[in-house]
């Protein structure tokens, strides 16, 4: 019988989504997400006018609050890698703003910074199922043209603040 094993660059970690667990949906100037209206997890297609106390998004595990304990967990079971998402209203609240939000990239900076303390390479997905909700209600999302634009610019913001910290991107989840 022959063992096998995972190359020595394989990298072993976990996969969360900003929507999922950060909480603090209302914090540091974030803007509402379409996810941030989406009662009961997301389940069954509702759509509220604004946050409603059934929305477990909304506090998630409140990593925002709590990411340098579970990093440090993430550190204890062996993690090289941690994929996650950027929320793109805490970097642009209503997303077509021209100057971002630096509270929004300060913690992914801070973040980013504990993951990189631990020798866990972050793994960033731009976009997870979160599109600013002033977006999807004043253009109709992703049906209008302008959000290519929109999307750009959140991305050029944050491939250029996180550059020295963040070797692997993904588009859209």
């Amino acid at each position: 019988m022959t063992e096998l094993k995972f190359p020595e660059n394989f990298l072993w970690g976990g996969a969360t989504a900003a929507n999922q667990y950060e909480g603090a949906f209302d914090a540091d100037g974030k803007g509402l997400s379409v996810q941030d209206v989406t009662p009961k997890g997301g389940f069954g297609g509702l759509i509220t006018d604004g946050p409603t106390p059934d929305n477990m998004k909304l506090v998630g595990i409140d990593f925002y609050h709590r990411y340098k304990e579970d990093v440090k967990l993430f550190a204890e079971m062996g993690f090289k890698t941690y994929r996650t998402s950027i929320a793109w209203t805490r970097i642009f609240p209503n997303g077509d703003e021209t100057e971002p939000n630096e509270a929004g990239l300060q913690f992914y900076d801070d973040l980013f910074d504990e993951l990189l303390k631990y020798g866990i390479e972050p793994l960033i997905t731009l976009s997870h199922y979160e599109t600013p909700l002033h977006l999807s209600k004043e253009y109709d999302g992703w049906i209008n043209r302008k959000m290519i634009g929109f999307y750009e610019n959140y991305v050029r913001t944050v491939f250029t603040r996180y550059k020295d910290k963040v070797k692997y991107w993904l588009t859209f989840n």
